[in-house]
């Protein structure tokens, strides 16, 4: 009901905004792989919903970025990392991005800037242009509400339009200030869905539908793979030896190699056979009867396909003691986030051992425990929106230029 509102109550907006012919210079900054998927999939929005309008995309781009012909600036593709360590071991690689994308606004002007999550480096790039006169546009809010919630500030004096996903960050943003704030859905509700069922995934690798299957998600980072699939290969490995029936399959993350995988079965000459496979997220996840999952995007789309679940996450112990203190929320995983309880289990830092996760998954192979999360990851998905979110954040994006140029003339 929401989103049918706020799409009804634009619409009379944009009419004025369709009525004439423009040219939209956009200047879009992503810099990890999720946060290419939504600027791909508003980029397109923008161009469907307004297809009389020129656009002119520039900036930090992913792979799928570029496959809309949105002009590169910076390669975001080496920007993805994590940790005080990693960072710092590239930090001039950051501050070259930071100081090109500056220079490329100031030559090209325009019309707006569109962050996309990343606040790291978005959230100073927005102080930045802002101050030089630049409208900001942020989508996908800053989890401000999890961390370092004192960058509110930030978002206070050089966001001009804060686009949020998650239906209670409206409320929280809001009693702290932020009312330039609109919820438009995730932009994934709606959108995930496995492109061929159980039987038809088991056929192309080789496994028995009739026998249980259990997906394994290490991460899109190399370093997630390196901490998070060691202590998964533990637990499949004791797994197997409760449960002989079991079959594992490992999901390779579109950012990363199969070779990166098949590296590290290599160094641990496993007993067990492991199917590997690629650009199959959804539907390993859609065919899994239980799911090991690395904290993050992931677990939101497992959950969107009430595949039953534990959250996994491991770092250096330099981040997670630097970094963890940091975090003032209960739960890391946005499945629980959204619920407000520990729905799913957490298995963090030194909590993800092979034992602890095999013991978890066992119990989720119950049948009653595994309908059971089947049941409430299927009220999280309602929680989430209704689908069409990139449409809904593309016409808030389109009225935002539409008054902006009218300020103007």
């Amino acid at each position: 009901m929401l989103a049918r509102n706020f799409e009804n109550a634009v619409t009379d907006r944009l009419l004025l905004f369709r009525s004439v012919s423009e040219t939209y210079r956009l200047m879009v900054v992503v810099g990890e792989p999720s946060g290419d998927a939504h600027a791909a999939a508003l980029i397109k929005a923008l161009r469907s919903i307004a297809p009389e309008i020129k656009f002119e995309f520039f900036g930090a781009t992913g792979p799928l970025m570029r496959k809309e012909e949105v002009e590169t600036i910076v390669n975001s593709d080496s920007l993805a990392i994590m940790g005080i360590v990693e960072v710092g071991r590239v930090f001039p690689r950051f501050l070259r991005a930071f100081r090109e994308l500056k220079d490329a606004a100031a030559v090209r002007k325009p019309d707006t800037v569109i962050l996309v999550d990343w606040p790291e480096f978005n959230l100073r790039l927005a102080a930045a242009l802002h101050r030089r006169g630049f409208k900001v546009i942020y989508y996908i809010s800053p989890q401000l509400w999890a961390w370092r919630s004192r960058r509110i500030e930030t978002i206070k004096r050089h966001v001009d339009l804060l686009l949020a996903i998650l239906p209670f960050e409206v409320e929280w943003y809001k009693a702290r200030g932020v009312d330039h704030i609109e919820f438009v859905g995730h932009p994934l509700s709606g959108e995930v869905h496995a492109r061929y069922g159980r039987e038809e995934f088991c056929l192309a690798h080789n496994l028995d539908p009739s026998k249980p299957l259990v997906a394994l998600l290490p991460g899109s980072r190399h370093k997630e793979l390196i901490r998070i699939l060691p202590p998964m290969l533990d637990a499949i490995e004791l797994l197997v030896g409760k449960r002989s029936d079991i079959q594992p399959v490992i999901v390779v993350a579109p950012s990363r190699h199969r070779d990166e995988v098949t590296n590290i079965l290599k160094e641990r000459q496993l007993r067990t056979a492991i199917t590997i496979v690629e650009h199959e997220t959804r539907e390993a996840l859609a065919a899994a009867d239980v799911a090991a999952v690395a904290s993050g995007t992931a677990t939101l789309e497992a959950a969107l396909l009430e595949t039953p679940m534990v959250i996994v996450y491991k770092e250096s112990s330099i981040n997670w003691h630097t970094l963890g203190r940091l975090i003032t929320v209960d739960h890391y995983g946005l499945v629980n986030l959204i619920a407000g309880k520990r729905l799913v289990t957490e298995l963090m830092q030194d909590e993800l051992t092979g034992e602890r996760l095999c013991n978890e998954m066992i119990e989720l192979l119950d049948p009653d425990q595994n309908q059971k999360m089947r049941s409430q990851l299927h009220e999280i998905k309602n929680q989430l929106g209704e689908s069409e979110a990139s449409e809904r954040a593309a016409k808030s994006i389109l009225t935002f230029l539409s008054a902006a140029s009218r300020d103007t003339d």
